[in-house]
């Protein structure tokens, strides 16, 4: 055997152990894999609550979780995360700790709304009105609040980095201590004395 054609073979069966290794790993992973990749479509009893979520018991519950929403006006610490409550009705809700992270809130009435500590990041919350809400130490990171009523709302603490506040009121606003760091404020009206930097 000349030894070009020896350094083919010993090439092609090095690639073939390689391609044998890589299958086998994929294989032995392929359970997990299929695992995280599946959804369900589970269908919603109204049209004011869809959602969207990326596994089955995280759609179940987040489902579960807006019904009760819907039904008691609470959900303290609960998981709504992409939950769609689009121009809902959610005055003098209690959601304390709840996750709203990427959830669509556009134009819903959150009026003396109780969002303490909440994750909004990513929410939509554009023409939303918040007007007296508890935002303090609120996760807003990345919100759209374009529009929004802040009129006299908490935000003591309230991350809203990168947020976009453009068009807002914010007059009577608690903002002191609030993380505003590249947030969009323009033509936002703010409380006089407050410095935006």
């Amino acid at each position: 055997m000349n030894k070009p054609n020896s350094k083919k073979l010993t090439h092609w069966i090095l690639t073939a152990v390689f391609l044998v290794f890589v299958v086998g790993f994929s294989l032995l992973n392929q359970p997990n894999a299929l695992a995280q990749s599946q959804t369900l479509s589970v269908p919603s009893e109204s049209t004011s609550a869809p959602v969207i979520s990326p596994t089955a018991s995280t759609i179940e519950s987040v489902t579960a979780n807006v019904r009760r929403l819907l039904e008691t006006n609470e959900c303290v610490g609960c998981n709504l995360s992409g939950a769609v409550l689009k121009d809902t009705n959610l005055q003098a809700a209690n959601l304390e700790g709840a996750n709203l992270q990427n959830a669509d809130l556009e134009r819903a009435n959150l009026q003396q709304t109780n969002l303490l500590g909440a994750n909004l990041q990513g929410a939509d919350l554009g023409k939303a009105n918040i007007a007296g809400a508890n935002l303090e130490k609120a996760n807003l990171f990345n919100a759209d609040l374009e529009k929004a009523n802040l009129l006299g709302t908490n935000l003591l603490g309230a991350n809203l980095q990168k947020a976009d506040l453009e068009k807002t009121n914010l007059t009577s606003a608690k903002i002191e201590g609030a993380n505003l760091r590249f947030a969009d404020l323009e033509d936002a009206i703010i409380p006089p004395g407050i410095t935006i930097q």
